[in-house]
């Protein structure tokens, strides 16, 4: 609720379900293994069907990312990059985060 709410302040023109179906994907997607994402897409899929999911653009951010790795002598990876992504998404409605496991 509080990733959806900072949404829709965020993006007052989104209309209530594409926000929630953001907020579920955007705070739950970071949780998951790489095998369960398709499986949880597709319930999304069924719990709002013929609705179309936005991505977002990360512009700025993702530059960024990708110029501190080329900087690191690190490849930009895209899966890399969205999982840099996700913990920053992650961050910003959890008050205490824990990496945990294999990077990928």
């Amino acid at each position: 609720l509080v990733m959806a709410g900072q949404l829709k302040r965020a993006n007052p023109e989104l209309e209530e379900h594409i926000v929630l179906i953001r907020a579920l994907r955007d705070s739950n997607l970071p949780k998951f293994l790489h095998d369960d994402v398709p499986l949880f897409m597709s319930i999304i899929q069924d719990l709002f069907p013929g609705v179309e999911i936005p991505n977002v653009d990360y512009g700025r951010l993702q530059e960024s990312i990708e110029f501190e790795m080329d900087k690191a002598k690190l490849q930009p990876v895209p899966s890399y990059v969205a999982k840099i992504i996700q913990l920053f998404e992650t961050m910003l409605v959890r008050h205490g985060v824990m990496v945990v496991g294999l990077t990928l």
